[in-house]
C-alpha cells in the first residue's frame, strides 16, 4: 500500500471503528424498545410522515395501518434489514437516546487519536456506513471520546449504494473529486473492501476481536498499526 500517496480516509463503523455488540446489544435493542411509542407519539410529524410513507411503499401497502408499520419496522431490526426509512427512524430514536444520556457512542481506544492524528496531517476523513447519515453523526457526536464530528469532512450511507458493490465507492470517489487510489477505505467486511478495490481505492481489512482475517487485502487490528 503506497501510504503517501492517500489524501482522504473513508471508514466504516461497526467492527471497524466500534464493537458490533455496541451496535447489537445497545442501539438496536433500544430502538426496538422505543419505537412503537415514539411513532404513536409523533406519527404526524412531517419528517416522521415522510418515513411511514416509506415504510408503506416497501410493503407495497401505501393504507397500511399504523400498528402494522411497527410490526414491519420491529421485524426489521430483528432480522437486521438495511431498510433506508428504518434506518432513518432508528437514527431518530438514537438521537433521542444520546441526548438523554442514555448511552455514550462506543470506539475502541485507538480510533480516536489516530482520527486526530490523520486530521492533523491534512487527510480528509468520510464515513461510510449502512446506518444512517444522522446515527453516524450522533455515535461520534456523543461518542465515548467527546465529539468527533468536527474532524469529518462528510458522511455516505446506503443513500449513496449498496456497500457491497463497486458503484457506491465510484460514487463515493466521485463525490470527493480525488482519484480512486488517493482513497483508502478501511472496514472489518471483505466484500466491501472488495468492492472498494473494484472502483480503485486503497483497502485495508481492521481484524477486531471475532473478525476472520481475508488474504486479499493488508490486514490490521488497530488504527494505530496503519502508517500514513
Amino acid at each position: 500500500m503506497s501510504n503517501s500517496t492517500v489524501r482522504a480516509i473513508v471508514t466504516d463503523i461497526e467492527g471497524t471503528t466500534t464493537d458490533i455488540n455496541f451496535v447489537h446489544k445497545v442501539l438496536f435493542p433500544y430502538a426496538h424498545s422505543k419505537l412503537p411509542d415514539f411513532l404513536r407519539a409523533n406519527a404526524d410529524a412531517p419528517a416522521i410522515a415522510e418515513q411511514i410513507t416509506a415504510v408503506r411503499s416497501e410493503m407495497v401497502d401505501p393504507s397500511a395501518p399504523l400498528e402494522a408499520v411497527i410490526d414491519k419496522l420491529l421485524h426489521w431490526i430483528e432480522t437486521d434489514q438495511k431498510v433506508t426509512p428504518l434506518k432513518a427512524l432508528q437514527g431518530m430514536v438514537w438521537a433521542d437516546g444520546y441526548q438523554r444520556g442514555d448511552f455514550k457512542g462506543h470506539l475502541y481506544s485507538d480510533v480516536a487519536p489516530a482520527l486526530h492524528q490523520w486530521k492533523d496531517s491534512g487527510k480528509a476523513l468520510y464515513v461510510y456506513s449502512s446506518g444512517s447519515v444522522q446515527a453516524q453523526k450522533l455515535l461520534f457526536g456523543y461518542s465515548d471520546a467527546g465529539d468527533l464530528t468536527p474532524l469529518f469532512s462528510g458522511y455516505f450511507d446506503t443513500h449513496i449504494g449498496h456497500k457491497r458493490e463497486a458503484t457506491a465507492y465510484q460514487r463515493i470517489v466521485a463525490e470527493l473529486d480525488l482519484p480512486p487510489a488517493a482513497v483508502l477505505f478501511l472496514s472489518d467486511v471483505i466484500e466491501e473492501l472488495d468492492a472498494a478495490k473494484q472502483a480503485g481505492m486503497q483497502t485495508l481489512q481492521l481484524v477486531r476481536e471475532g473478525t476472520q482475517p481475508g488474504n486479499t487485502h493488508a490486514c490490521v487490528t488497530r488504527f494505530d498499526e496503519i502508517a500514513l
